[in-house]
């Protein structure tokens, strides 16, 4: 029995990158043997087992075929004679392929140190073409390390075309592709995901609306993440104005949904926001609800400055302003006099409007 540290970990040390998960692969041992040890199983028919003390995930080594279309369509072989070259194959990218001994000695039967060296993506078998998923995945990875000179090569992004075209890509269940697509736009640069995925014919079938008016979004989803935005921002950035579609697909979390519509729907607004009347500054300020989500709404003021890309964006702070002045406002006197309801409503409404009138004046 032998355990190996496996893939990032190996990757991201040789780098000089932060490791922050390690993964292990465990090399002639039986399942039995594991529960001995006190490893904990993942699941029932899945080889992965967690450290009895550190919580870290211990796979027997295996090897797998493809039984089905998607990137679940496989069937996992572990036993005790699977070799760690034979477990290393199946990975997608001789730069995950690396494994290294309790010594600190790389093994790397696959050449992926060399792959680091000349900042090369490149896939470590022809079965990478057999996962659909692998294609978001090296787009991922293109993404983060992009700032250090990585490309993928010529030869993978034949493959990933090839995917592409086969189909499979359909066969990507929404939560799988989110999964992917949330990584990599909170990545440092999440527009060289956008480009390989256009690149190898992709992001027409995945991200149809996204593909057409590119330019516009990458550039805006690039400030965004040169800003440090949460992903509902930067999400917003890329898909400003695409309408409920795109969501659905990926089943998309709410929070990002909502910003996404808001900012398609009112970025006009946000842009042109010194000259907006009072009436229609408090209608914008009610349709995000800065009283009880005051974040939604400086979300929405960055996503508009994400995509100006201008160095300043006044507007920014004139819109911080006008929400402070009518949340300003206070309730309690009216409650005093006796208001309720309808009526109660619609006097903050009228006190609202007459605190944007002063701000505005003033500003």
């Amino acid at each position: 029995m032998q355990i190996f540290k496996v893939g990032g970990a190996v990757r991201d040390r040789l780098l000089g990158q932060a490791v922050t998960d390690i993964d292990w692969v465990v090399v002639g041992a039986t399942t039995e043997q594991m529960h001995a040890l006190g490893y904990r199983p993942v699941g029932a028919d899945f080889p992965v087992f967690l450290h009895p003390r550190t919580g870290e995930e211990y796979a027997l080594a295996r090897t797998e075929r493809k039984s089905g279309r998607g990137y679940g369509g496989f069937v996992f072989h572990a036993s005790p004679d699977v070799t760690l070259e034979e477990d290393l194959v199946r990975r997608d990218l001789t730069i995950n392929a690396m494994a290294e001994d309790d010594h600190g000695n790389v093994v790397d039967p696959y050449h992926g140190q060399a792959d680091l060296e000349a900042r090369l993506l490149r896939h470590v078998s022809p079965a990478f073409a057999e996962d659909p998923l692998r294609v978001l995945r090296v787009a991922r990875f293109a993404a983060r390390y992009a700032g250090l000179g990585f490309k993928v090569a010529s030869e993978t992004l034949l493959l990933m075309r090839q995917l592409s075209e086969s189909g499979e890509l359909q066969a990507l269940t929404p939560e799988r592709s989110w999964k992917e697509i949330s990584r990599a736009l909170m990545e440092e640069q999440p527009q060289v995901f956008i480009q390989v995925l256009h690149d190898c014919g992709a992001l027409e079938i995945l991200m149809p609306e996204v593909a057409s008016g590119g330019e516009r979004r990458l550039f805006a989803l690039q400030q965004a993440a040169r800003h440090n935005q949460p992903l509902t921002v930067r999400w917003a950035c890329l898909v400003q104005g695409l309408g409920k579609a795109i969501n659905e697909r990926f089943k998309v979390p709410r929070d990002c949904q909502e910003l996404a519509m808001l900012v398609g729907q009112h970025q006009g607004d946000g842009h042109g926001a010194l000259e907006l009347a009072p009436e229609r500054l408090l209608e914008l300020l009610q349709r995000f609800d800065v009283y009880r989500r005051p974040q939604r709404f400086e979300e929405f003021i960055m996503a508009c400055a994400m995509a100006a890309g201008e160095q300043g964006y006044p507007q920014g702070d004139y819109l911080r302003g006008a929400a402070d002045a009518a949340r300003a406002v206070a309730v309690k006197p009216l409650v005093e006099a006796g208001l309720t309801g309808q009526q109660l409503g619609e006097a903050l409404k009228a006190e609202r409007l007459k605190a944007l009138q002063a701000f505005k004046a003033k500003a």
